[in-house]
């Protein structure tokens, strides 16, 4: 009922619209064709590329990081310790994410002005896509080792031995064997990060504002009618238009998973 009940709700009330002037509502379809056009439009759009970058970048440097902990020498410790740190991480966000990213790297952050006094370097702007990008990359690839560290591990040894004793390189290991076994827990990983990144407000919030166009401050203005008064139902419409594209995304996912399953099982 948590999630079924806000769904049938944003579902009913997205196509009420409020006159701004005598805030009477009425049945219609503009909410709708409001929020595929201009600026609601460019928010979705802006949301839909950095959620894809930043869950591209997250997948391949938790995946190196993972492979990495995972063949270390001492990798039992290793991995305690990576995953532990992976497990806080991965929920660290919000406002004191984006503060401390402030504080370090922002404008006046403490390692920006010693590398503007050391070295002169001043080029990088934190209140910006490739900033948020970055900040979102800081939970999104601990996010990406606890999720596929279990499909590393359920990778058998005697897999690569009968590669090896069949005269396979390791090329060819990854190419014919590792490889498919690990594109649907790796594809379906990546589809987790995307929902994560696409669904995350208070760090965006909390950095940038509203400079950025970002389907989750849409709907946080228009809820709050800054944009519009009378605009809390155009806000509804904006968030189950991103509750049908997470259905699509997670849909996808729990396919992926399937097939995982039956590789892995």
């Amino acid at each position: 009922m948590f999630l079924v009940l806000p769904i049938a709700v944003l579902s009913v009330e997205a196509f009420r619209v409020t006159d701004p002037v005598t805030f009477e509502d009425a049945w219609s379809a503009a909410n709708l064709g409001t929020i595929t056009d201009g600026a609601y439009r460019r928010a979705y759009v802006g949301s839909l590329q950095l959620s894809a970058i930043t869950a591209v970048l997250g997948a391949a440097l938790g995946l190196a990081l993972a492979v990495a902990v995972l063949r270390a020498r001492r990798g039992r410790l290793l991995r305690r310790l990576v995953l532990t740190a992976s497990g806080v991480l991965a929920n660290f966000g919000g406002v004191p994410l984006a503060f401390a990213f402030i504080a370090t790297i922002g404008n006046a952050g403490v390692v920006t002005a010693l590398l503007t006094d050391t070295l002169g370097w001043g080029g990088f702007s934190l209140y910006s896509m490739a900033g948020l990008a970055l900040v979102y990359l800081y939970f999104l690839v601990p996010l990406m080792v606890l999720t596929i560290t279990p499909a590393l591990e359920a990778l058998r040894p005697q897999w690569r031995e009968a590669a090896d004793n069949l005269g396979a390189s390791g090329w060819q290991y990854w190419r014919y064997v590792g490889g498919p076994v690990l594109a649907p827990p790796v594809l379906g990983a990546t589809m987790l990060l995307f929902a994560s990144a696409f669904a995350a407000y208070a760090t965006a919030r909390a950095l940038v504002g509203s400079s950025i166009p970002l389907v989750t401050l849409q709907i946080a203005d228009a809820l709050s009618s800054n944009v519009v008064v009378g605009s809390e139902n155009l806000g509804k419409a904006l968030a189950l238009g991103m509750v049908v594209l997470i259905g699509l995304v997670m849909a996808f996912y729990a396919w992926v998973q399937r097939r995982t399953q039956r590789w892995l099982a």
